[in-house]
């Protein structure tokens, strides 16, 4: 899940007109003065009038002087003094001419507004009340009473006060506007803006009534309606910075950046130490993607202003952006103590944990931010997000459910939530939740990737053709390849495709790093240094293969870390492999960039990704370049795509010569089959009865225990008409989700073959797994993908596999597996090869029953299943590597020769 701006509502300036009866300076009052002093209290009231404020200062200052206590020169010098902005000295002035005439209302009201200013509302209010007490109907002192109410959000007590003005002065064009502002803060915009209405018929000119229009326009998304309130104050008022500052806030909604910066910009100009402009110009900035000026715009407010808790957001979206993930999270956590409440912080500040892999500290952040608002959807959709992280799929699928209740056309929730239910194997709801993402959002980059997927894990196969061409036409031309690039594996048998597609999801997900951590040294260790990066150091096929060869490494020569990006407590094989491995180091709460410096800090020889572009990828270690030596191996059956991978381990059946140029890494052809084995996995000696696992008691039994995203249905065609052709035969399959079991029988029925043929089998023990092999009579492969693992598994337990060779990696694994055990005439070229050999060793028991035997022999003395042997091939690849590195060499393709001993 990329980080989105703080205050998506931004904060809209100068919406509150504040208390308003500061009288105009009118003649004096006739009095003990001299007419010499009663002419310069004169000039000082025509000077206030016109001004010239240093005149006025001068005057009233000579009056005082000689009459200290002369009402009307301390009532409206204290006025002058508020509109000066020397609030305590008007406080002061104000309360001596209080002293002097404690009836008078216009003192009081006055003295309400000095308190105002120095935001002492309670005791604002008590003095517009004691005004008021002496002269009721003064509306003056109602609108700004209302103002104070306003202040200590009393927000109804205040929308009475205005109303109480209006009926005594209804043409009172301020208290219409402050009306206004507190609808507004009720929510209640459309009556503020009718309240807006009413004041600008009265005064057309009334500019801040404009703005404060203009704002409950923006809540209501009325933009394009904000954008000309706007434009009508600044009409009249050039340099209101405050409107240039909002008119900014509504182009940036209208997704008119440009525009938005130059509003912001005239602000600046006309106050360049305004900060909220400058925090506003950094979101418009980021959303240009000009992250570095968004980042200098955020500081520059915060010299300003340091306690802008937004601007420290903002400044940690664009540090986000620039992939300083460390910094972003200082500044979110600044903003935090700014703002504790800050939901958007919280929110913010989880999402880069969850880039920082720190999903348990993500987890609380969100929590946080619930705390404060239980309908968060936002927070919901990233809680979600962490949980899922840390593997607690059902709790996600509460969250995501939670967020979508809420807010039921959240694309992202509904793209998660599908993630979940995947995960969950509920593959049939997952396809639903991405369609529904896609109707809101048909260009959601990922959740097409998605819904193909899940078709495939459902064997969906409606429009299937338009689902390939989307894959390898539509996706490859935007160069933006979502969700997982493993669909590729399974819906193409372009190797040309997978690359191009495999290059355009690094370049979005996992880009080379500008700078390599690894400063081009050259180590010069005793022992070679591997490192095998992994999420599926567990019960996992990754896990059972690489786990014997690990455990065999000549320790002499070889110091061997595993780095697993996954902590399983309770696995009995990521206990073996901790004991395997000279260094195994659990880095799942580590970020990228800290496992990729802890690789460069061992100085680490050789890095092996042993997921590639799979699950729990983590490619972004390696586009860091930590290492000297980079290998693609054995998680991800295909090119990677990426530049700063320099091998890839294979053989010459999965890429022959002639594929050669399809891979962006060097090959390194192993003599044998690339794909590891362990002969120590156990095979249950007990094997149930065929009536216990609901085959027939007679019959010819195909089977294939491939995972259901790899059946095609031109493979499954073919298995369907072996099924009408060898009498009493049944397809044996693995249990998968409920749709694909419901879909694959719905397909046979319309194909005139009973469902009942076609029969699942469930979970077992990888032991009673093994065993069970041998009640079926052939393993048959799929196309474009093969069996990797489950036909070495099938092998392994003596049990036949017939395959065609594909044109890609994944389609070509099991002619390696089998040209490695010395069974080639099981490999076919061609579909209508395949079925006919398929036909033929259902029918030829002899045949059949020979190539069993063989097997049996092979399997003790090829190399498919001697690790020893594959042990001294792949470290003899690991030294070539190494010692060409040493010589200051490039990465170069070669081929290992077979070392017998």
């Amino acid at each position: 899940m990329p980080a989105r701006l703080a205050g998506a509502s931004a904060p809209l300036q100068a919406r509150q007109l504040g208390p308003s009866d500061r009288p105009e300076p009118s003649p004096p009052k006739q009095g003990a003065m001299t007419p010499a002093l009663q002419e310069v209290l004169r000039q000082a009231i025509a000077s206030h009038r016109a001004g010239n404020f240093a005149d006025a200062e001068r005057f009233y200052k000579t009056v005082l002087g000689e009459r200290p206590d002369q009402f009307d020169a301390l009532l409206y010098f204290g006025v002058f003094e508020t509109q000066r902005g020397r609030f305590e000295e008007a406080h002061r002035l104000i309360c001596r001419a209080i002293d002097v005439n404690p009836q008078s209302p216009e003192a009081h009201s006055s003295l309400g507004n000095a308190l105002h200013a120095l935001e002492r509302f309670e005791e604002a209010l008590v003095s517009y009340d004691k005004a008021l007490a002496i002269k009721p109907g003064y509306a003056s002192a109602l609108n700004s009473r209302g103002a104070a109410l306003a202040a200590l959000n009393r927000l109804p007590e205040a929308i009475a006060s205005y109303d109480r003005a209006l009926s005594i002065k209804p043409d009172y064009a301020d208290a219409l506007s402050n009306r206004g502002v507190a609808l507004e803060a009720l929510n209640r915009l459309d009556q503020a803006i009718a309240s807006y209405d009413r004041a600008l018929a009265i005064n057309p000119q009334h500019v801040l009534a404009l703005n404060n229009r203009g704002n409950s326009q923006q809540r209501l998304k009325r933009y394009e309606d904000a954008l000309q309130s706007y434009d009508k104050a600044l009409a009249i008022n050039p340099h209101y910075v405050d409107a240039l500052n909002n008119r900014g806030n509504a182009l940036r909604a209208l997704e008119r950046p440009e525009e938005a910066i130059a509003s912001y910009d005239q602000a600046l100009a006309i106050r360049p130490e305004y900060a909220a402009a400058l925090n506003h110009r950094a979101k418009a900035l980021h959303a240009l993607k000009r992250d570095e000026e968004a980042l200098a715009s955020c500081e520059s407010a915060l010299r300003i202003e340091p306690d802008l808790a937004d601007a420290w957001i903002n400044r940690g979206a664009a540090l986000e952006a620039l992939e300083r993930h460390g910094d972003a999270l200082g500044s979110y956590d600044k903003g935090l103590v700014i703002q504790p409440d800050s939901t958007q912080a919280l929110n913010s500040r989880g999402e880069v944990l969850i880039r920082l892999t720190r999903y348990q500290d993500a987890l609380d952040s969100y929590n946080k931010a619930l705390a404060i608002n239980p309908d968060y959807a936002d927070a919901l959709n990233g809680r979600g997000a962490a949980l899922q992280a840390l593997n607690r799929h059902d709790e996600a699928l509460v969250s995501y459910e939670k967020a979508l209740t809420i807010k039921p056309d959240f694309v992202h929730a509904l793209y998660n939530r599908g993630n979940a239910l995947q995960r969950l194997n509920r593959h049939q709801e997952a396809l639903a939740s991405y369609e529904k993402a896609l109707a809101i959002d048909p260009t959601h980059p990922y959740a097409r990737w998605m819904l193909v997927f899940e078709k495939m894990h459902c064997c969906e196969w409606t429009d299937r053709e338009g689902d390939l061409r989307w894959v390898m036409c539509e996706a490859q031309a935007e160069e933006h390849i979502g969700g997982s690039a493993f669909v590729v594996l399974s819906i193409s048998d372009s190797p040309q495709n997978q690359l191009s597609l495999a290059n355009a999801y690094v370049r979005g997900h996992s880009p080379a790093a500008r700078t390599a951590l690894w400063g081009q040294e050259r180590y010069a260790h005793d022992r070679i240094r591997l490192a095998y990066l992994s999420a599926d150091f567990c019960e996992h096929p990754v896990g059972f293969a690489i786990a014997e060869l690990i455990e065999r490494h000549d320790r002499s020569k070889f110091d061997t870390i595993g780095i697993s990006f996954q902590f399983a407590p309770n696995s009995d094989m990521q206990a073996r492999l901790r004991r395997a491995f000279g260094t195994f180091i659990d880095v799942k709460d580590k970020s990228d960039v800290e496992v990729a410096s802890l690789l460069r800090d061992r100085e680490i020889d050789i890095a092996i990704d042993l997921n590639g572009l799979t699950d729990g990828a983590r490619t972004g270690i390696f586009a860091l370049r930590p290492t000297p030596i980079q290998v693609n191996y054995l998680g991800y059956p295909g090119t990677l795509g990426a530049d700063y991978m320099d091998y890839i381990l294979a053989d010459r059946v999965v890429i022959p010569k002639e594929h050669y140029s399809h891979y962006s890494e060097q090959v390194v052809w192993l003599p044998d089959s690339y794909l590891p084995n362990d002969p120590t996995r156990c095979i249950a000696q007990s094997i149930p009865s065929r009536a216990q696992l609901g085959l027939p008691a007679k019959g010819f039994v195909f089977c294939a225990f491939t995972n259901s995203y790899k059946i095609t249905p031109t493979v499954f065609a073919i298995w369907l008409r072996l099924l009408g052709r060898v009498e009493g035969s049944v397809l044996w399959l693995r249990e998968s989700n409920r749709a694909a079991m419901n879909n694959l029988r719905r397909e046979a029925t319309l194909r005139g073959v009973a469902p009942e043929r076609l029969v699942f089998a469930g979970h077992v023990e990888l032991a009673d797994h093994l065993a069970r092999h041998r009640l079926a009579d052939l393993f048959l492969d799929t196309l474009p993908y093969n069996a990797h693992t489950t036909a070495s598994d099938a092998l392994w337990a003596g049990l036949p596999v017939l395959t065609c060779l594909g044109t890609t990696f994944a389609g070509r694994v099991a002619g390696s597996l089998l040209n490695a055990i010395g069974l080639p005439e099981l490999i076919t070229h061609s579909l209508q090869e395949y079925e006919a050999l398929a036909f033929k060793l259902a029918t030829d028991g002899k045949t059949l029953s020979e190539i069993k035997q063989k097997l049996g022999r092979n399997r003790e003395t090829f190399p498919l299943f001697d690790t020893d042997r594959f042990r001294r091939h792949i470290e003899a690849a690991y030294a070539s590597m190494w010692e060409r590195h040493q010589r200051g060499e490039t990465p170069a393709s070669f081929a290992v020769d077979p070392i017998d001993q």
